[in-house]
């Protein structure tokens, strides 16, 4: 997604990377792309500093909070300061006006490159984050303790959102580790991951389940 006021600018790079087999999307300020993130699965993010309405800078140390999605900031302020900032708000990457589209590209690419080899054990959905490495949970940047269990039915959830999980196919994972469960058992742990993801856990948005079949997990 692009985040950029300047039309002329705008259409030059979603033409350029819609020609070389990127789907793009833009917006042209602060609250537009905010709207746009609601509704979309973004993979990278290439941001403007200066924007209408609002702080390019501000927006990114926002989807921080939340996200840790790349994002390449573009500036025509080219102090170090300037970039240092950007940087420290947590921009992936600088890039200042004016610049080759085609070295534009290159930037992006070489980010996704970086960030694929630095996140293929993260598994993340909106504002949660399992570390499959260190077995860690996250929400935003808080992290939340977990037993081995959730452990293992978060991986299994999180791997297969938007997918439903039949009641099974969940129970095999006790039989994975030599252990028998029956549905009671897992209805009480679903409910446990309940209470520490949903806001309301008598009403599930995340961990919905389809009455006959099993569960599914969804994206906030």
């Amino acid at each position: 997604m692009l985040i950029e006021d300047d039309e002329n600018l705008s259409r030059g790079i979603l033409f350029a990377f819609e020609k070389n087999g990127y789907h793009a999307i833009s917006a042209s300020g602060v609250t537009e792309g905010k709207r746009l993130l609601e509704h979309h699965e973004v993979d990278l993010i290439i941001l403007d500093l200066g924007l209408p309405d609002g702080n390019g800078m501000d927006l990114c140390k926002e989807i921080r909070t939340y996200s840790q999605i790349p994002i390449i900031m573009l500036t025509a302020c080219d102090l170090d300061t300037d970039e240092v900032q950007g940087l420290m708000s947590g921009a992936d990457d600088y890039i200042t006006k004016p610049f080759s589209l085609s070295v534009l590209r290159a930037r992006v690419e070489v980010v996704f490159r970086r960030f694929e080899a630095n996140n293929n054990h993260i598994l993340q959905s909106g504002r949660f984050r399992l570390d499959v490495n260190l077995c860690k949970f996250y929400r935003a940047d808080e992290e939340i303790p977990i037993s081995a269990t959730e452990f293992r039915l978060f991986n299994y959830c999180m791997s297969n959102a938007g997918h439903v999980l039949t009641k099974d196919q969940i129970l095999a994972l006790w039989d994975m580790h030599g252990s028998f469960v029956d549905e009671n058992t897992l209805s009480v742990n679903i409910s446990c991951l309940r209470g520490k993801i949903e806001n309301d856990p008598k009403n599930p948005k995340i961990i919905k389940t389809i009455h006959g079949m099993g569960y599914v997990w969804l994206k906030e």
